[in-house]
């Protein structure tokens, strides 16, 4: 019995043992699932991070950073492709022993980079980053100083200078959604969590870092392409504003230093901690789409018609009429010549002075008359009058006789300032109705929905007075009004008006004031103005 109770129970001591392996396999293996399980999730969680990164700087170091904590490692860098693809960037270096972390946000890598094909035009198959990039092939070595096939001169000269023992390395291709590799993931020196000695990388981290490299790649990819679109957006809208500015000699720049001074104003706003602007802080989003805004404010003048925006005196049309005017008073001035020739009497002396006064008064006239066409100065009643009673001059053309000036070219050298008459202003200021209509039709991103609105209210005033909407108040956007203010400014100061000499600072100044009183533009954006004195740079580079 007692023979057959051991057995017995040397029987259920064996089935013990057994159940304690079965249910210690089992723990290995649930735990094991755990944490494939936590890992996946890690994955998920990184991949999700990634997408989520909108900075370049940041989503570089972030590949790295979540690519070590996920296989321990030590140190790790990340190359980007050329875009001719002959070439490795240094995009991230980081090294926790050595307390290096370059690249990235901290600034670009001075290290030359990695080519990937020899002077003869052969692979690269030394350097074991080239050879990833070219070839596709992911390398894990378990100790690059007794490992065959690539050059690790470099690495082991590093050592040398730093005291570094380069060991276990993990290389990766980065693979675009269109199987393209766009860079090179290397991580080194693997650390075992409990003793922290370098082993090599597993299997099973392989696997995971070749999902994350995918992962890392797509979310690089994209970020790029929206960065690319943006860079193509901005690029594309510039080229609009110098085409509408090369429109006519006369506004060459006139849209870049608006776009600058409105950019210079809202980056002070910024920086500022006083104030009724203190509170407000653009994003970069926001300045972003102020900065299209700006850039695109008179888009609508290409549809403006070039004599119109070229009009640089009253009387021009094709060309400056004038020269006809010019040309009507020397028939005038030959006539009293010939009448004075032909006269016979005794007291000719009397009427050689006679005829040069009236030549004299003739001259006079065309001298007023070619200054009053520049439009440079308000015209008063006085002068207004003086224009009608020359008009009312007569010359002989071709055996008639004519008005010295017609009623179309009286009304246009009756225009109290400027050089536009009510229809020519009312042509040009149309240009802010189209730019709405312009781009109210683009389909902007959500970030950049308010573009159409900033950009064509820069016409607008604060009593409701300007166009093409005769906004007013709360009604205009903070945007709007620092557009508006850096176009009056800049129209102001502009030296290559034809019709006007560029104000100086004070005069500018001084004409901004009364505006701001008549509140025409913000009194408190233009106090801003003033006292951060936002215009310093632009008139250092800009009024001569």
């Amino acid at each position: 019995m007692s023979t057959n109770n051991e057995n017995h129970y040397g029987g259920i001591t064996d089935n013990n043992q057994n159940n304690r392996f079965l249910i210690n396999r089992l723990n290995a293996v649930q735990q094991l699932s755990e944490l494939q399980l936590d890992q996946i999730k890690r994955l998920t969680r990184i991949g999700t991070a990634l997408s989520a990164e909108k900075k370049l700087d940041r989503l570089l170091e972030m590949i790295v950073d979540e690519a070590r904590k996920f296989t321990n490692a030590d140190a790790g860098t990340l190359y980007i492709m050329s875009d001719d693809e002959k070439e490795l960037h240094f995009a991230i270096v980081q090294n926790s022993s050595l307390a290096v972390r370059m690249g990235g946000s901290g600034g670009k890598i001075a290290w030359p980079p990695v080519r990937l094909r020899n002077s003869d035009g052969s692979p690269n198959n030394a350097n074991v980053s080239a050879y990833v990039a070219v070839s596709g092939e992911t390398i894990n070595i378990a100790d690059v100083y007794h490992a065959r096939g690539f050059n690790f001169a470099g690495t082991k000269k590093f050592d040398r200078s730093t005291g570094y023992r380069s060991k276990s390395m993990l290389v990766v291709p980065l693979r675009n959604h269109e199987n393209d590799i766009i860079g090179v993931l290397q991580l080194l020196n693997a650390l075992d969590p409990k003793t922290g000695e370098v082993i090599k990388f597993s299997p099973e981290y392989q696997e995971m870092i070749l999902s994350l490299a995918s992962q890392a790649a797509v979310a690089l990819s994209n970020n790029r392409l929206i960065h690319d679109l943006e860079n193509l957006l901005e690029s594309f809208i510039r080229t609009i504003a110098t085409a509408i500015d090369e429109k006519s000699p006369y506004t060459g720049g006139h849209v870049r230093r608006v776009a600058e001074l409105t950019m210079t104003m809202a980056h002070k706003i910024n920086d500022i901690n006083y104030g009724k602007f203190a509170d407000i802080k653009f994003s970069d989003d926001q300045l972003r789409e102020l900065r299209l805004a700006a850039w695109l404010h008179d888009v609508g003048k290409i549809t403006t018609p070039e004599y119109v925006v070229d009009k640089a005196t009253k009387l021009e049309s094709v060309y400056d009429r004038i020269h006809d005017v010019k040309t009507r008073i020397g028939l005038i001035q030959k006539d009293y010549a010939t009448v004075e020739g032909k006269d016979k009497r005794k007291d000719k002396t009397t009427k050689d002075k006679d005829a040069a006064y009236a030549i004299k008064v003739l001259e006079e006239e065309y001298q007023f008359l070619s200054e009053v066409n520049k439009g440079g100065e308000f015209l008063d009643d006085e002068k207004i009058a003086r224009i009608k009673k020359i008009a009312g001059r007569n010359y002989v053309l071709e055996g008639k006789t004519r008005q010295l000036l017609s009623d179309e070219e009286v009304y246009n050298l009756c225009i109290r300032r400027g050089t536009l008459n009510e229809e020519e202003r009312s042509i040009i200021n149309n240009h802010a109705l189209v730019s709405h209509k312009m781009l109210s039709q683009l389909p902007f991103p959500k970030k950049m929905r308010n573009v159409a609105a900033y950009a064509a209210a820069h016409h607008e005033k604060i009593d409701g007075t300007g166009y093409p909407l005769g906004l007013k108040g709360d009604e205009l956007s903070l945007q709007s009004r620092i557009i508006a203010i850096a176009d009056v400014f800049e129209a102001l100061t502009a030296c290559d008006r034809p019709y006007k000499k560029g104000k100086s600072l004070s005069e500018a100044l001084k004409i901004m004031e009364k505006m701001a009183k008549d509140n025409h533009i913000d009194a408190e954006l233009y106090a801003f103005f003033v006292k951060e004195k936002v215009y310093a740079g632009y008139v250092l580079e800009e009024i001569r």
